[in-house]
């Protein structure tokens, strides 16, 4: 009887290694196809990447890809000795947790942060900047509504991302950057005009200071990434640094700050930002009338809610003149960067995935993301 438990046993656990080993096997044939798509489009990425994605609040994916060629590891080292920093950070292997510039994918996490104001009543998507900021009143600006801050419709002229970074960089404090830009000239009316930019989002940062009675750092580290255990995620070491265009995270920080988004708000059944709110923040806001002044190239067809780039287009209306416009919920939505990394969710299959990477002169078109999206997409 005893041999043949014995027997019964280990056939038991033969079976039970095969399906693991058949189940993994499995997995990794699933996603071939992904596999192939960063290994083919690596060099246009900068030699460095890492894609995960995540499903049913499980991560399925997790692969690192790392083959900088010569050109890569010269200019790299050469970027890092002109800003007098450490070679190898600038040229070692990516990983989950490695840490990066993430682009304008920052604007989501300092969405995300308005929204937790919102939702303790500290100020409405409705209210004028000028309620918070006297100085913006007395230079005319003063009636620029929160909600066209979190759209870059703010109306007022900014020069390009890359033309005005060096003058913002040299700027320490909000009181400083609202006495900058208060004599900068208004091109429309608020609402009316899309350009794409770091004022709307740097005047949001001056009133969250100042109704949250603390710096920018340590109300998002409080409200984001500590309750989302967001080790490698800031803003920098700048006192008052550009929330619209110079974060810093790493492939694992971001997906899980994708997980609460899809999550609609929950992030492992504790709530950071209330579904309505999260729901509102994949709305259109560009309405019919609103004219596209600046923006990258492809994201000119594309929607834009609070800080989310809504990729599938839904239509926006206003229900009444001047009004925040409207439009269904994006099931789409995502934030490629021009120089690195292209976080997305796709509502309709319930996942969210990040490729994460750094290239200056990066070569990839958002068709090539799409690609991308589209063989993941097949796997659900």
């Amino acid at each position: 009887m005893s041999a043949l438990f014995n027997k019964l046993r280990l056939f038991v656990s033969l079976s039970f290694v095969f399906l693991l080993f058949f189940q993994s096997v499995s997995a990794q044939d699933k996603f071939k196809r992904v596999t192939g798509w960063v290994e083919q489009h690596l060099n246009a990425l900068g030699g460095r990447a890492v894609l995960i994605i995540l499903k049913d609040s499980q991560i399925v994916y997790n692969q690192s890809f790392n083959k900088m060629s010569k050109r890569q590891i010269t200019a790299a080292q050469t970027k890092a000795r002109l800003k007098n920093l450490d070679e190898s950070n600038f040229t070692q292997d990516y990983t989950p947790d490695t840490q990066a510039e993430i682009d304008g994918a920052g604007k989501w996490l300092t969405a995300a942060l308005a929204m937790t104001f919102v939702q303790e009543n500290k100020f409405r998507l409705s209210d004028t900047v000028g309620k918070f900021l006297p100085i913006m009143s007395t230079y005319g600006k003063g009636h620029i509504r929160i909600w066209h801050c979190l759209t870059n419709t703010t109306g007022i002229k900014e020069g390009g991302i890359r033309e005005s970074l060096p003058a913002f960089q040299k700027i320490q404090s909000a009181k400083e950057y609202l006495e900058f830009i208060s004599e900068y000239p208004m091109e429309a009316e608020p609402g009316k005009i899309f350009r794409y930019g770091n004022i709307g989002w740097q005047i949001l940062a001056a009133i969250m200071e100042q109704v949250g009675e603390k710096d920018i750092h340590t109300l998002f580290k409080e409200r984001i990434s500590e309750p989302l255990q967001m080790t490698q995620t800031d803003f920098g070491s700048k006192p008052f640094p550009l929330l619209g265009s110079q974060a810093f995270s790493s492939p694992m920080d971001y997906i899980q700050f994708l997980q609460m988004i899809l999550q609609e708000g929950r992030y492992k059944e504790k709530r950071i930002i209330s579904k309505a709110l999260i729901n509102e923040m994949q709305k259109n806001k560009i309405g019919k009338d609103c004219i596209i002044a600046g923006s990258p190239d492809e994201e000119r067809i594309w929607g834009y809610g609070f800080g989310e780039w809504l990729i599938d287009q839904p239509l926006a209306t206003s229900p009444r003149k001047d009004a925040m416009p409207e439009s269904p919920r994006s099931q789409f939505i995502g934030y490629p960067g021009i120089s690195g990394s292209f976080p997305w969710i796709n509502y309709q299959k319930k996942y969210a995935a990040i490729l994460f990477f750094t290239s200056p002169d990066n070569k990839e078109s958002f068709r090539s993301y799409q690609d991308l999206k589209e063989i993941v997409d097949s796997v659900f």
